[in-house]
């Protein structure tokens, strides 16, 4: 499917081009230009306005947009520009202009503070001086913090100028065209990476440490689903359906199973009319097409009448098995709303994929809507919505609320865990998924579902595995502190970064030197650049575990030590370091979460373990003495390996009681906190 590669593509931050011509273009703009745009806004600055127009209509085109001046830079340019110049943007100069008139334009356009970027076009002519126009142009590049491309036409007239340019690091273009959707391009990289590297928002029910397991009624779900495959069903009711959805927080519309009139027009009375019958069938997928929705029922008489219409009409048309009573809803339609598709499916290569979109009756003919790798968290769920036309309606139109945008991040997040952790769905269709702004109760509800199912052992062929490897939850473990206090021991995850930084700041000098084997700043480890590749790890490369403290009082989280294994390339190798917040040491934490670690690594397949440990950290090479490593001294480290295939780990058969060995008290060398160094 090219949808779904486009995004594998975009959730590994890759560009993708069409025309071979576009890659060596891209290519040398990427490599030419270290600034990228914060936005899709750009300026362009010409001297004529055929090829301005050119580069705005493939700017447009390209999902960009025409930065909009201030009024501060229309009077600044006014003062510099004859009266005749375009006064907007494009910003046309006249074809008479001159290098002084192009650099006096350039440094105002940069100034603004309502573009990402510009785009100099020059053509020549009677007045025109390539050469030393992008000398001047070379000059403004320099102190400018945004990305700026040129386009000089003209073939071998403008050569000496297009060598100048190149060599000053400005991408060039020969067609003004091409060179805005090279900005756009730009721009794209850039989105999609901070949409990788983003701080997503932490689920209000990740609290408990599991990434973003909620503490919902998974095993509903999970028993309807084995009850469905031990019947040999591939299709769950909509009853069913919304069983499994409401385990994972997923909120429902009330729904009621009725199996006779007379239950039917109970259920309808209780939920109140209008109200909507549908056809429960654990054969049929689409109920609509054979009769089996009654819409806008307003009476008892009325509710009685469809069901015994339904009940006399499917069984004939498809089988007695196709009837297995209605649903009775309330219809909320009516009340208004936004009608959006979320869903699931299996791709035979990239394993189950995400889908947003516009939803309802026409969504097959509307076709607005974007697919998504699992695991999603908040910042990806966001833009998986931003890739579809119906998100801006969902910010608000002719003045009305907006959805709660939030709240469709979260849903999004937990449909995605839903569907890694039940890998005998082969299919989620929530159809409508009714959006309703405004509404602080119910901002959203799944109207209707329907879920597909597959035999998860005996099958011929393996289902497809997940192309990114979901949240390691087998690895969170709940321990206690000397005091009693409760803490789990769990991967890392992206939402950390907030409590990392909190984490660094209880950290000693001494603390800081035995970890890194050198002074590190504090402003140095808190940048978002360095903890996001703490945060965002590949579990399959890198296994960092987090003890997390929550304060019984406030809820808030604190990060009392980090634990990390990292493969050496090319082996079943790793190394792993470990950082204890000073607050917290000396209570047994060091002792536990390396045994985590080692057990952790074991699972993953890693063979060995190896650290380098400071000569005066004399705590954590006795942590290691404990736990089994082998030590031995070379002139500068302490080495430190062992072998996990033939080690006893503490807890490996019964939970142990671990007692840390720098409980003894302070080494006598001085400060001691453990800590170890991975080579990076």
């Amino acid at each position: 499917s090219d949808v779904v590669l486009e995004a594998a593509l975009r959730r590994c931050g890759v560009l993708r081009v069409d025309r071979l011509s576009d890659l060596f273009d891209l290519a040398g703009v990427l490599a030419k230009q270290p600034r990228r745009p914060s936005g899709r806004r750009l300026a362009i600055v010409t001297n004529a306005g055929g090829p301005g127009v050119l580069a705005t209509d493939a700017l447009v085109l390209s999902g960009g947009q025409l930065a909009q001046l201030s009024n501060e830079s229309l009077t600044a340019l006014d003062a510099v520009l004859p009266a005749q110049w375009s006064h907007g943007n494009p910003i046309d100069i006249l074809g008479d202009a001159d290098p002084e008139r192009y650099a006096r334009t350039i440094e105002i356009a940069l100034a603004d503070p309502g573009s990402d970027g510009l785009l100099v076009i020059l053509t020549p002519q009677a007045m025109t001086d390539p050469t030393t126009t992008a000398q001047r142009l070379r000059q403004l590049a320099e102190a400018s913090s945004k990305p700026l491309l040129a386009s000089w036409m003209g073939g071998d007239e403008v050569a000496r100028g297009v060598a100048i340019l190149n060599a000053a690091g400005i991408a060039t273009n020969s067609y003004p065209d091409a060179a805005a959707r090279l900005f756009i391009a730009l721009w794209t990289f850039s989105y999609n990476l901070r949409g990788l590297y983003e701080t997503p928002a932490l689920l209000p029910e990740a609290d408990e440490g599991a990434g973003a397991r909620a503490p919902d009624d998974h095993a509903t779900g999970r028993r309807v689903l084995e009850r469905a495959l031990d019947e040999g069903r591939e299709l769950l009711s909509e009853t069913e359906a919304k069983q499994v959805l409401a385990g994972y927080g997923i909120p429902v519309l009330d729904t009621r199973l009725a199996r006779s009139a007379s239950q039917a027009r109970a259920a309808a009375e209780a939920i109140g009319f209008p109200v909507v019958l549908k056809l429960n069938s654990r054969t049929i997928t689409h109920k609509s097409d054979v009769g089996g929705v009654w819409l806008d029922l307003a009476s008892g008489e009325a509710v009685e009448a469809a069901f015994a219409a339904m009940a006399s009409r499917i069984p004939e048309q498809c089988g007695p098995e196709a009837f297995d009573g209605v649903s009775v809803q309330p219809m909320l339609q009516r009340q208004g709303g936004l009608e959006l598709i979320v869903g699931s499916s299996l791709d035979p290569q990239f394993g189950p994929v995400i889908l947003f979109g516009s939803g309802g009756t026409l969504v097959e003919v509307y076709r607005d809507s974007a697919v998504a790798l699992p695991p999603l968290n908040t910042t990806l769920a966001r833009r998986l919505m931003e890739q579809t036309r119906v998100y801006h309606a969902l910010q608000g139109v002719r003045g009305g609320p907006p959805a709660d945008l939030e709240e469709l991040e979260r849903l999004l997040v937990r449909l995605s865990q839903l569907v890694l952790e039940q890998p005998a769905i082969r299919e989620i269709d929530i159809n409508p998924l009714l959006v309703r702004p405004g509404d602080p109760v119910r901002p959203l509800v799944a109207v209707d579902a329907r879920i597909l199912i597959q035999p998860v052992a005996g099958a011929t062929c393996p289902l497809p595995r997940p192309a990114i490897r979901p949240y390691p939850s087998q690895y969170v473990h709940h321990w206690r502190l000397q005091d009693g206090s409760p803490v789990t021991i769990r991967p890392i995850r992206p939402e950390d970064e907030p409590l990392l930084v909190a984490f660094h700041r209880t950290l000693s000098e001494e603390s800081v030197y035995y970890r890194y084997f050198h002074m590190m700043s504090l402003s140095h480890r808190i940048t978002h650049e360095r903890l996001l590749r703490i945060c965002f790890t590949d579990y399959d490369r890198e296994l960092a575990l987090v003890v997390d403290r929550r304060d019984p009082d406030y809820g808030e989280h604190r990060v009392l030590a980090v634990g990390r294994l990292s493969r050496m390339h090319g082996s079943n190798d790793a190394e792993f370091s470990m950082l204890i917040s000073d607050p917290y040491q000396r209570q047994g934490l060091g002792t536990e979460l390396l045994a985590q670690l080692l057990r952790s690594g074991r699972d993953e397949g890693v063979d060995r373990v190896t650290a380098e440990i400071l000569h005066e950290n004399g705590a954590m090479q006795r942590v290691c003495s404990k736990l089994g490593f082998s030590l031995r001294s070379t002139p500068e480290v302490m080495e430190a390996w062992i072998d996990l295939a033939t080690a006893s780990l503490p807890g490996d058969a019964v939970p142990v009681d671990l007692v840390d060995a720098d409980q003894a008290g302070p080494d006598p060398v001085g400060a001691d906190p453990l800590a170890s160094r991975v080579s990076t």
